[in-house]
């Protein structure tokens, strides 16, 4: 019987779903779980039932809609959290999945967890990290109103006594009124608006066009969507004039928590795409390709139709060795006349045999999300100032990786296939964007795990083919770059193939060089890397008997105390000999009238024995693979 106190919350969270669907209704508030019935998003909640990594990532990259809700009102998020799935719920919420306690789907999520670790997962997503996956966009974008070092401002704009510097790009992008009358005068340096317009709505609009929040104050009382006539007379002035006619119901909105929450999203959406289109249009549409050995003589002048101010160069990689060893920077020094370079031209006639470079026109304005870009910037080195034609700066990576890191600089989007998650993992290291290096170990971890989930890694029996990405580089590239989250990948990942990898020389140097990461190893006693393929392999086998539904008989069994963590578990030997004892009556078996002969294939451990069943065949191979990890240290010399 339920106690008074529980009772109370399930009513009031029935009261919530009912006005909920009563505002939702009239109009009043948009569905933030809205049904969805298509086969993407139904394939995207049985991976979240199941558990599967790799399918959750996949849907989330086709752009299925996180928030939706199947014909039984569950979320993705919620039916991952009630099967207890934590890595699942992880990803979903840091993908933008909702999870907030005063609405109806928050708390069913809250109180449908099924253990306390995903409970407090979902509790550290608070509003700024679960419902607004592009603050961090918007924040930058805000702050460039406010920024004085190093200089990015390129226009004047003035209206009545009050003027602010801004970026010609932004308000292209943002206010159509502006990118017309800039694509016809480029080079403007100054633009007064007209005198009729009041300078608090100037500098709403201004705020409006950098992702700012709507200020409150033009509203004549707090909690109120109304305001004075002579402030809502001046802001449907300015936008109209400037051809944003959401300015002012962005403010309307702001006297309702609700709304106002609705509609920051909805304008920060559209202010993303706005920026993205501009993007796509601009920046990818005028990147060049020239031959690296004169790239020192494209000259793109500073007065440019796209506002860029500084050029990014990536040269492609050889196609072999013998271009490897090609010294580029002997050939970069050419005395040939220069190239000049519009704001739209290109250079094709180029020898397709010669090595290339690919440049980007940007803004530096947007390259100061990279604390890398910000260092350089505001440092004396010669980046650092401007001259009349714009500076190229030489970042190593593939003109692919620098694309991704300029598309999630100018967009918050980073939407890359596995095979270059490694290249972009260093770039987005060496440019300090610690979200974009989330990003990649995310996608290492979910695409790379080649369909490990829980339900299905535990089945692997781990041939070498069945490797599709090296997973040797990816324990290298997590020490290299610091990411713990790829560190406790890689260590599950060999654990649960194991057996296709234990004699190969690769993993014994990789157990050698984890070794000699720790300092002062005789203290501690310990190999981070072995011990983390320990547990996963304990975890491993225990699960194989989780799903043969024998949790319950292994934890009848209780476990000494003292237990030695690689011993081998005692309660997998001891259910191995109760599933032997195990008989099926021969009535059991129709026959047909004949006597049927089952031939049942034959069960080989992985030092050849047979044995009766898969059970003592997972209790064996545990015990075996546990030996071999010990053999592996006494010859490598790393016992205790």
């Amino acid at each position: 019987m339920m106690d008074e106190p529980t009772v109370l919350r399930k009513d009031q969270l029935e009261i919530s779903l009912v006005n909920e669907k009563e505002l939702i209704k009239e109009g009043n508030i948009k569905d933030d779980n809205p049904l969805d019935l298509s086969a993407p998003f139904c394939e995207l909640c049985s991976a979240c039932r199941q558990g599967d990594l790799k399918v959750c990532q996949e849907k989330i990259t086709e752009g299925v809609n996180v928030n939706a809700r199947d014909p039984y009102d569950y979320t993705p998020l919620i039916l991952a959290s009630l099967c207890g799935h934590y890595e699942v719920a992880q990803l979903l919420l840091e993908s933008g999945a909702l999870c907030e306690r005063d609405t109806f789907q928050g708390e069913r999520c809250l109180y449908n967890a099924l253990n306390d670790r995903i409970r407090n997962l979902l509790l550290e997503y608070d509003y700024s990290k679960s419902t607004d996956p592009l603050q961090p966009l918007a924040a930058h974008i805000t702050t460039l109103l406010t920024r004085e070092s190093p200089l990015t401002t390129d226009i004047v704009v003035t209206a009545s006594d009050e003027s602010l510097h801004l970026h010609k790009f932004i308000l292209a992008a943002r206010s159509p009124y502006f990118h017309g009358k800039l694509a016809v005068a480029p080079e403007s340096a100054t633009w007064n608006l007209p005198s009729t317009i009041s300078p608090e709505a100037f500098g709403a609009a201004i705020k409006y066009l950098y992702f700012g929040e709507a200020p409150r104050d033009l509203r004549s009382g707090p909690g109120t969507g109304f305001m004075e006539s002579e402030t809502f007379a001046a802001l449907d002035r300015i936008s109209k004039y400037l051809e944003i006619p959401s300015l002012l119901d962005s403010i309307l909105d702001s006297g309702d928590r609700r709304r106002a929450r609705q509609r920051r999203t909805d304008d920060i959406s559209k202010g993303r795409d706005q920026m993205e289109q501009w993007f796509q249009e601009n920046i990818l549409g005028n990147k060049l390709e020239v031959e690296t050995s004169k790239v020192d003589e494209v000259k793109w002048d500073r007065s440019n139709a796209i506002f860029a101010d500084v050029l990014l160069r990536a040269d492609e990689l050889p196609d072999d060795e013998e271009e490897e060893d090609i010294d580029t920077s002997e050939v970069r020094n050419g005395t040939s006349s220069s190239i000049a370079i519009g704001a739209i031209s290109t250079a094709n006639e180029n020898n397709l045999e010669a090595p290339k470079s690919i440049i980007f026109p940007c803004h530096r304005a947007m390259l100061l999300r990279s604390e890398f870009f910000q260092a350089m910037f505001t440092s004396t080195f010669r980046e650092a100032y401007l001259n009349e034609h714009l500076t190229i700066i030489d970042v190593n990576c593939s003109p692919e990786v620098l694309e991704i890191i300029l598309t999630f600089l100018y967009t918050e989007r980073a939407d890359f296939p596995l095979e270059i998650a490694v290249d972009v993992l260093f770039a987005a290291d060496m440019l300090f964007i610690e979200k974009l290096k989330t990003k990649a170990a995310m996608v290492i971890s979910t695409l790379g795990s080649a369909g490990m989930s829980q339900a299905e890694a535990a089945k692997t029996r781990g041939g070498a083919e069945e490797d599709d990405i090296d997973i040797y580089l990816i324990v290298r590239a997590a020490w290299l770059t610091r990411v713990q989250r790829l560190e406790e990948f890689a260590a599950r990942y060999l654990a649960y193939r194991l057996e296709a990898h234990i004699d190969r020389p690769e993993f014994a140097e990789l157990i050698q060089e984890s070794a000699s990461r720790i300092k002062a190893r005789q203290e501690t006693d310990s190999i981070e890397m072995l011990d983390d393929i320990r547990f996963y392999l304990g975890e491993r086998f225990r699960l194989r008997f989780g799903e043969a539904g024998l949790n319950e008989m292994m934890e009848e069994k209780e476990v000494p105390e003292d237990l030695d963590e690689d011993e081998p578990l005692e309660d997998i030997l001891d259910l191995t000999e109760g599933v032997q004892t195990l008989n099926v009556s021969k009535e059991a078996i129709p026959n047909q009238g004949q006597q049927l002969q089952v031939h049942a294939p034959e069960i080989r451990t992985l030092d050849g024995a047979v044995v009766e069943d898969e059970f003592s065949e997972d209790a064996m191979n545990y015990e075996i693979l546990l030996e071999k990890l010990d053999d592996l240290l006494e010859r490598l010399n790393l016992e205790a």
